[in-house]
Formats: C-alpha cells, structure tokens, sequence
C-alpha cells in the first residue's frame, strides 16, 4: 500500500480501544502472576501447583466464553444489540480489573480474575466485529495491525505508572502489595478512558434485522451458521488452524510471566524485559501492517506461525535472566503480527452482516479458546514435574496449526481458481 494510510475518526475510535485494553492484558501477563504468587505463597502452596492453578483459571475463562460468546455475537448482529452489549462487558472487565488489587485471599483473586477476564474477553468480540462496521476491506489489514501497534505502546503508559511504584514505592511510603493494587485500578481508569471515544461514535453499518425473538432467533442463526462453516472448507480450515496456533501465541502471553517467576527468574528482570517485548512489536507490527500491502496476509501469517515454533523450543532452554530477554524480544517481532493479520483475514472471509456471530466462533478458536494451550502447559508440567518440558509442549499446536493453515489457503486458491 503506497503511501502513508490516513485513518477516519471511527478508525481512530476504534484502535484506541485496543490501547485501553492492552493494558489489561499486559498486566495479565507481568503484575497479575506475580500478585498471585505473592498470594499464594503465604498460603503455602509451591511453584509447580502455582503455575497450574494459574492456568486452570486462565481455562476457566475459555470455558465460560466459549459458552456464552457465539451466542451473544449473534445476538449483536441484530440492528442496535452490537454497542450496548460491548459496553457491558467492557465495564465488567474494568470492574474486575480495579477490584483485583483489594482481594488477599488467592481463591478469590482468581474467582475475579476470571469475572473480569472473561469481560475483557467478551468485550473483543464484539470489538473485532466492528472492524467491518468502521472500515472497508482493502484497508483492513493496516487498520488491524495499527489497533494491534498503538495497543502495545499505549498499553506501557500505564504500566510503566505502575511498574514505577511497585518497584519504587518504598520511597513513597507504600509496600509492594499496596502499589501493585495502585497499578490495578490505574489500568482500569485508562482502559475505561480510552473505551469512551468508541462507545460514543461507534455505528453498526451491517447488521440482520430481528424478525423472532432475540434470543431464539440468536439460537436458530448460530446453528445455522455452524452447519454453513461445515461447507465453507476455506473458513473451516483457517478456524481449525487458528484454534491450534493462536491457542500457542496466547499461552505464552498469559503465563510468560508465571513461568519465569516459578523458574525463580528475577521480578524486576522479568517486568522489564515483557515492557521491551511491547516496544518492540509497536514497529514490528507496523511493518507487518505495510508488509500486507505487497506481500499475500497468508504468506505472513505463515512466517509468524514458523517463528513461533521456533521462539517456544527456545523457551524449552529458559534457565536464565538474559534468555528470558531473548525470549521477550523475539515475540515482540512476530506476536502482532500474527494477530492483526489474522484478525483481518478472517473479517474478509466471512459476511459483514453476520461479523458478531463469526467472531464469537472466531473467538472460541481463539482469546477464549487458550484453555488447550494453558491446559497443555499445566498438565505436563505437573506429570512431568518439569516447567520447561510443559511449554516444550506447545510446539504440537504450533505444528499442527501451521498445516491446517496451509490447508485453508490451497480451499482460498481452489475457489479462486488458482
């Protein structure tokens, strides 16, 4: 795409909202595992158990999404449904999110940090199907991975807010404890902040008129969209291969953090080196943005899924502070590229007017569909009683999903006549 690409105002409104809540899922990934291990320790329970819990309640979310999540989407498709459902989940998601810091106690840190991860995750849903509401499909691959880019850099302001008092508190008069609660509820406050600009200008262009009951309806659509996804190979095939690779990408997310910490890694290395990994996927995801323009999204969606696989039999080697650097910047180059371009191939291949019932399967197969993944990691890890061997796992759906990808690809070329 030459030239520099000029958003709209509904673009902006839009990428802003993955600025806001980037920041919840960065402190997902760095404040929230360490606030739990500090938790759980006085509760005496050990590093392995920890690492497992943790993933059991990262599976718990998916469980709770992938019940609820292609039912609502397909409820939102209906004309005025879209905007109030996601500012719901979206305030249920800060909510949860500024509550967190207050709870002592580490079952019910964990029973909120469900509440508030499923908001967040709901709350994408409905996000990612508005891309096809706020923008036109040639420009759906840059507007993708522009919300991805400014997602990361804008998610460090506040934690960088944050990492300043838990690392400095002390000589401000607060314990570590009391600043990382601090941290929690200024990531609400922006997250809730930068949501404003979307909930206020957002118009739903496509969408299907009610002509039965809402929730019957919804109920009817879904099932017949199911029996449709089972004939479309394309779409069936990219969902299968999504489910596996990205299941991978989102696991490494969620518990980067709870495994250098159970690997006794420093908290302060382990802080800093995950904020490098949001600096350097802000350009990396730009350029893959760019890329888009000159090179086919299947092509570097590929070279994401490849680097992946190999960025995780790294991570089977982790025993280090400055490995875990290595690591952390290595997946700053490939995690946004991997899911901007995946986002956007997906809102091409399916109809606009039916984007939320899509993207609550897409979902499935996807943010809330990472119980494989941290299930995976947190049974192994406990059979095995190895941590390294339990992310060593992940490269079986990291090959599996790259295969299942090109499989989807040859159903593009096929129907394309290629």
């Amino acid at each position: 795409m030459p030239g520099k690409m000029k958003l709209t105002r509904m673009e902006k409104a839009w990428v802003l909202y993955d600025v806001g809540n980037s920041a919840f899922i960065l402190l997902v990934s760095t404040l929230f595992p360490i606030y739990f291990d500090a938790i759980a320790s006085e509760a005496g329970i050990s590093s392995v158990d920890y690492l497992a819990y943790w993933g059991y309640a990262a599976s718990a979310v998916t469980v709770l999404v992938a019940l609820s999540g292609p039912v609502l989407g397909t409820m939102t498709d209906f004309k005025g449904f879209k905007k109030p459902v996601f500012i719901a989940s979206m305030a249920l998601g800060t909510a949860g999110c500024s509550l967190l810091g207050f709870t002592k106690h580490w079952l019910v840190f964990l029973i909120v940090f469900v509440i508030a991860k499923c908001g967040f995750s709901a709350s994408l849903i409905f996000y990612d199907a508005m891309l096809s509401d706020v923008t036109e499909p040639e420009r759906m691959d840059e507007v993708s991975a522009r919300g991805f880019a400014w997602g990361y850099i804008g998610s460090c302001v506040p934690f960088v807010f944050g990492l300043v008092l838990v690392l400095s508190g002390g000589r401000f008069g607060l314990g570590q404890m009391t600043a990382m609660t601090a941290a929690f509820v200024i990531s609400a406050l922006w997250w809730l902040a930068a949501s404003v600009p979307l909930c206020v200008s957002y118009r739903q262009k496509h969408f299907v008129e009610a002509r039965r009951g809402v929730v019957s309806g919804s109920f009817q659509r879904l099932a017949g969209t199911l029996k449709h996804i089972g004939r479309d190979r394309q779409v069936f095939w990219f969902l299968l291969a999504f489910f596996c690779y990205i299941d991978g990408v989102y696991t490494i997310i969620d518990m980067a953090t709870a495994y250098g910490t159970a690997l006794g890694l420093d908290t302060s290395g382990l802080l800093l080196a995950l904020l490098l990994t949001q600096i350097v996927a802000f350009p990396a995801t730009l350029i893959f943005g760019k890329l888009s323009g000159r090179f086919p999204a299947r092509a570097l969606i590929s070279v994401c899924i490849a680097a992946y696989t190999v960025i995780t039999l790294f991570g089977m080697t982790l025993d280090s502070q400055p490995k875990f650097w290595i690591l952390a910047v290595c997946v700053g180059l490939f995690q946004g590229g991997v899911q901007a371009l995946s986002r956007s191939y997906f809102a091409k291949i399916i109809p606009p007017e039916k984007s939320g019932e899509y993207f609550g399967i897409f979902d499935i197969c996807g943010k809330g569909a990472s119980f494989l993944g941290t299930l995976l990691v947190s049974v192994t890890s406990q059979v095995t009683g190895s941590l390294n061997y339990g992310i060593g796992s992940l490269v079986v759906l990291f090959v599996l999903g790259f295969f299942l990808f090109q499989k989807s690809c040859g159903c593009e070329k096929q129907s394309r006549g290629i």
